[in-house]
């Protein structure tokens, strides 16, 4: 049965050649086609749940989070008007001053946002080398400039005016569209929209706010608490390498994560093969690396390129890794395989992600299938259980009768307003249900700051 679309029924004309007598028609319509669709449809899905097996994912996650967003879309996140108009002007007076210092170096004018214009100024005019020519002309994509970043300062700032004038477009001007008339933004937060299972935030995205860059934490300082609260910020430290220790079942891993503070050092120390205290600082980041790469099915290629080391050393970093933890590589080989057999993967709460480009003829395609098999049940498994301690701190807000709720969460991050009395309460509420949202073999870590601004407590 096909039922007609919104646009059907309320079809776009102006207001008033619409007699008030039709719209109303029009609404009843609506609203009872929604109300069939539901009733007719409970049935089928709820034995489509049954066949995949996804029933307690529906009952003990889905449903119930579907109030804590509900309560948190309510509330909305404060944000101080001024300062973000005071952050977009700077970032209008940097953009300008970068362009300028670009003509310069170019010697004439251009269009900076144009990778044709772009392209035939590196490659062509100035000969930078690397260019690739494409169909449209030479290819300027990020991955490209950042190679030449390092050698050549004409390239640094294209990709700084890059950033600031995304920072601009998509923040500073566009998330002014969506205050409200109480200096919050109500944005909209799905629960059934990624593959992996996380939650994503639309109208506007405010999960995309980077965090890494000065500048984009200048941004986080413009939302901000309603008088007399303040915001409690608690995050996951290390959730999907901890989740990977142990659906692994590592015992290096695990042991590394029980008696070592510093896991990256620990995997520095047993890939280079150095007591734990001579392990050098780039050690650990050539570890880090590797750490948090391995979890999305990293390639040599990808490694070298990160690391800017050859592909040989990075092949035996990943060499290294896999003999030092030998638990991780059975767990992702024994993921691919089993997907490939079953055809999706499964999160430790048995929530399945399909996994069609296995099977597809195309190598690159099966190559993406492959990485998709070993993250999917370990970023899958994150999503879950930040899912239910979501619905977990709503719930003891609630019965604690506190008035401090949840107002964003982003992707291991919760934020709290809360009421300054409240605070101590609120960041106990958060530790306990966040840590002990699942039973890992190894310690799910929590930790909570307080902040007068997002960029305070992060």
């Amino acid at each position: 049965m096909t039922v007609p679309t919104y646009e059907e029924i309320f079809p776009k004309t102006k207001k008033k050649e619409t007699p008030s007598i039709e719209i109303v028609e029009n609404q009843m319509r609506y609203a009872c086609y929604n109300a069939f669709i539901f009733y007719k449809g409970f049935q089928p899905v709820q034995e489509k749940l049954k066949e995949l097996e996804m029933e307690a994912v529906y009952n003990n996650i889905e449903k119930p989070l579907s109030i804590a967003l509900f309560n948190m879309e309510n509330i909305g996140i404060k944000v101080d008007g001024e300062a973000l108009k005071k952050y977009g002007d700077e970032l209008g007076i940097k953009i300008a001053d970068l362009e300028k210092k670009i003509y310069e170096s170019a010697g004439h004018e251009f269009n900076i946002n144009s990778p044709k214009q772009l392209g035939e100024i590196l490659f062509g005019e100035m000969g930078l080398p690397g260019g690739k020519k494409t169909k449209t002309g030479f290819s300027t994509s990020a991955s490209v400039l950042e190679k030449l970043e390092p050698d050549y300062p004409f390239v640094k700032d294209v990709l700084e005016y890059r950033q600031l004038t995304k920072l601009k477009s998509t923040y500073a001007d566009g998330l002014s569209v969506f205050i409200k008339d109480d200096s919050r933004i109500y944005g909209k937060f799905n629960q059934t929209i990624t593959a992996t299972g996380r939650i994503s935030s639309t109208e506007p995205n405010l999960q995309n706010i980077p965090v890494r860059t000065e500048i984009g934490r200048q941004l986080r300082k413009v939302f901000v608490p309603k008088e007399g609260c303040v915001f409690v910020d608690a995050d996951y430290s290390q959730i999907e390498l901890r989740i990977l220790a142990h659906m692994s079942g590592d015992a290096n891993l695990i042991n590394a994560y029980k008696h070592s503070k510093d896991i990256h050092a620990a995997t520095a120390s047993l890939v280079f093969g150095v007591p734990i205290e001579e392990v050098t600082k780039t050690q650990r980041s050539n570890a880090k690396a590797v750490n948090f790469g391995i979890v999305y099915g990293i390639s040599s290629f990808g490694l070298s390129q990160d690391l800017s080391i050859g592909k040989k050393e990075a092949q035996q970093y990943i060499n290294n890794y896999f003999e030092s933890y030998p638990g991780i590589k059975q767990f992702l080989d024994n993921s691919v395989n089993s997907a490939k057999e079953k055809g999706y993967s499964v999160t430790m709460f048995g929530r399945k992600r399909p996994i069609p480009e296995l099977k597809e003829s195309n190598f690159m395609r099966r190559q993406f299938g492959e990485r998709v098999a070993m993250n999917a049940p370990i970023q899958g498994t994150a999503a879950d259980i930040m899912k239910i301690a979501m619905i977990n701190v709503d719930k003891a807000l609630k019965n604690n009768n506190l008035v401090s709720r949840i107002v964003l969460q982003v992707h291991d991050e919760l934020l709290i307003e809360a009421k300054k009395e409240e605070v101590e309460q609120v960041k106990d509420i958060l530790i306990n249900e966040m840590s002990q949202a699942a039973n890992l073999e190894v310690p799910l870590l929590v930790e909570a700051k307080v902040g007068n601004n997002w960029d305070e407590a992060h």
